[in-house]
């Protein structure tokens, strides 16, 4: 039991900062533009955070990452998994 309570508490915390970091990284318009997409695509809103904190704390993109940027992203990211599944 007292596993399960510092692991998820461990979790809360990670997610604490995951957050934070998003919150620099991220317009509050790009931002909401996530929440929406999370509802329908959760798992792919995950991968896509952890790929834009990494990619902005090694500097390879310019910061905030606005709305306009993210829409760009998105429909990049989409446009090569449509690929992928196509040659698959």
């Amino acid at each position: 039991m007292a596993d399960e309570q510092s692991q998820s508490q461990r979790m809360a915390e990670l997610e604490g900062r995951k957050q934070s970091l998003l919150r620099q990284i991220l317009t509050p318009e790009a931002r909401e533009r996530l929440g929406r997409i999370r509802l329908v695509r959760a798992e792919f809103v995950e991968q896509l955070e952890l790929q834009l904190i990494q990619a902005a704390q090694s500097g390879r993109m310019q910061l905030p990452i606005t709305d306009a940027q993210l829409k760009e992203l998105l429909t990049k990211l989409q446009t090569q998994q449509r690929n992928t599944s196509l040659r698959g």
